[in-house]
């Protein structure tokens, strides 16, 4: 049987600013609000500006530089709480196995669900094209001597008996892709209020396995 989610019907999308605060920190909520609900690239700075309570039209430029700079500081401010969260489930990642690995990511992002700027968020990520550099082995700039970027290229290790390099990078974009995609959808059910068909401790756990089988199946 579905289960009513606990999210709120989310009617964000046409208010205004909900309080205190530096321009800086307005800007960035009003277009977490505004990207998560019309699209990143659908979204209009003005709008954002204006919802931000700002008189100035060219204050996102001013503070940010421009949208891709705005959503730098968004993408910015949700990886830190990312980095936290992971903190406290594996600071340690090194030599750990790899439904662990899988869990504390999982559990760490996951977080995000609890909150209605973090459901933007998870709703924002999914609409940038993946940019983890672990194809390259080098990391995108956000993620460069993070506990996240240390985390995911562990991913590899467990998976150097079953597959080449080339499938076994791939297949770690595509988990990543992959999680980043189903809480996206999360976040959207919560936020609008759906029913879903399996309380959240059951889903998290469902995908983590989906992932663990997704990483360790055959090699072609």
């Amino acid at each position: 049987m579905a289960r009513k989610s606990t999210g709120a019907r989310s009617t964000r999308a046409s208010e205004g600013p909900t309080g205190g605060g530096s321009t800086r920190e307005l800007l960035i909520r009003s277009a977490e609000r505004l990207f998560a609900a019309q699209g990143v690239h659908g979204a209009q700075l003005r709008e954002v500006v204006r919802r931000a309570g700002q008189a100035n039209p060219s204050a996102v430029q001013y503070h940010f530089g421009s949208r891709e700079g705005l959503l730098d500081a968004v993408m910015a401010e949700r990886q830190q709480r990312t980095e936290r969260a992971l903190a406290e489930r594996l600071p340690q990642p090194e030599g750990r196995s790899l439904d662990e690995l899988l869990r504390a990511l999982i559990d760490a992002e996951a977080t995000e669900l609890r909150t209605e700027r973090g459901r933007d968020c998870l709703r924002i990520s999914t609409q940038v094209s993946h940019r983890s550099g672990i194809r390259e082995r080098r990391p995108h700039a956000g993620l460069a001597g993070t506990l996240y970027w240390r985390l995911i290229t562990e991913l590899e290790v467990p998976l150097v008996p079953l597959a080449p390099e080339p499938v076994r990078l791939e297949r770690i974009d595509l988990a990543l892709t992959l999680i980043g995609a189903a809480l996206a959808e999360r976040a959207r059910q919560l936020a609008e209020g759906e029913h879903t068909l399996s309380d959240d401790r059951t889903y998290l756990a469902d995908l983590v396995s989906v992932c663990v089988g997704l990483l360790t199946a055959p090699a072609p």
